[in-house]
């Protein structure tokens, strides 16, 4: 439950096949968001030209943002994490829905209300780790999703100091609500990417579209250029989690920026990279994050009790190598790298 300047990026494999047949013509878009960036490919029917609908789309995240940024001092988030009297907006009220939904999935591995454990541990806004075991049970008696509830659009805290961050789903949620508003305006097939979140609309040329999944190993800063696995989608979300690329070393230990709600402390166990696809980017978004905090026996079990889902999951062994395991379903639309 990271301040999600996204610790993974996903490399997103535009292949075409050669034949007779005309290729239809597709358009790409792309930019900043949330700290991030943006990319959109779709399908030209050469109504809608590219320049147009880059405006729409970066007026959607500039709203979004104003709803949900931490990194925006007048945003609704910020506005409520500072126990401003504010009517919260649509965006905000779908994702403490969803979020809420999540966190009784998960038994609490994923929770919004793990704000102050964040910034503690030096992985908010401002970046700066103050956490002390003294302050433990102080910040624990903060985190808990059952303590925050709305009502008449007003957010209702149980106690003050709880802080609310989202950056484990907001930007799966973005990606949600494009493809919405991609969808409203009679577009059939696109892509959508945001921060790495993933969402695939109809296809490309007749084809899957193609995701290429990081190498999760420590600092693979450049996208693409190390791959774990590409996996095929077809009208489903997908999301990565791993602890490789958000981190920081402190006296030799490495401390994740997945934090684990109910003890306050980075989650540590086998897990390097979880993998989920599903059919909203939201849901995939927040489980991604939960089983990097469950570990891996807790998150297949998750993941086996819930048909909806699809996992990649990349752990190490006890001798320290890299391991994999794979939902049945996802066998066929997956090609992985052996090599080392």
């Amino acid at each position: 439950m990271n301040n999600k300047i996204r610790i993974l990026q996903l490399t997103i494999l535009f292949i075409t096949s050669a034949c007779n047949v005309k290729t239809p013509e597709f358009a790409n878009i792309r930019g900043s968001a949330q700290g991030s960036t943006y990319s959109i490919v779709y399908e030209n029917p050469g109504k809608i030209k590219p320049e147009e609908l880059k405006v729409s789309v970066e007026k959607i995240i500039y709203n979004f943002d104003l709803s949900l940024s931490l990194y925006i001092d007048s945003s609704i988030i910020s506005k409520v994490n500072r126990n401003e009297d504010i009517e919260v907006d649509t965006f905000f009220t779908e994702v403490f829905h969803k979020s809420r939904e999540i966190s009784v999935m998960t038994d609490g591995a994923f929770d919004i209300t793990v704000g102050p454990l964040v910034r503690a541990w030096g992985f908010g806004p401002d970046a700066h780790k103050n956490f002390n075991v003294t302050k433990l049970d102080s910040l624990l008696k903060l985190v808990g999703y059952e303590k925050i509830t709305l009502k008449d659009n007003h957010l209702i805290k149980s106690e003050k100091g709880i802080q609310l961050d989202v950056n484990a789903i907001a930007q799966g949620y973005s990606v949600d609500v494009l493809t919405r508003y991609f969808k409203g305006i009679g577009l059939k097939n696109f892509l959508i990417e945001v921060g790495g979140e993933v969402r695939a609309t109809g296809s490309k040329a007749g084809e899957f579209w193609k995701i290429g999944i990081d190498k999760p190993v420590d600092n693979n800063m450049s996208p693409g250029a190390n791959l774990q696995a590409i996996i095929k989608i077809k009208d489903k979300a997908l999301a990565t989690s791993g602890n490789y690329r958000k981190f920081y070393e402190e006296d030799g230990v490495k401390y994740s920026h997945e934090i684990d709600p109910k003890t306050g402390y980075p989650a540590k166990n086998r897990l390097l990279s979880v993998t989920i696809l599903t059919d909203e980017c939201a849901m995939a978004d927040a489980l991604a994050t939960a089983c990097m905090v469950m570990g891996m026996e807790k998150s297949i079990e998750l993941i086996m009790k819930n048909p909806d889902l699809e996992a990649f999951l990349v752990y190490s062994d006890d001798s320290g190598n890299f391991r994999t395991w794979t939902t049945d379903n996802l066998r066929n639309n997956i090609t992985e790298n052996n090599e080392n």
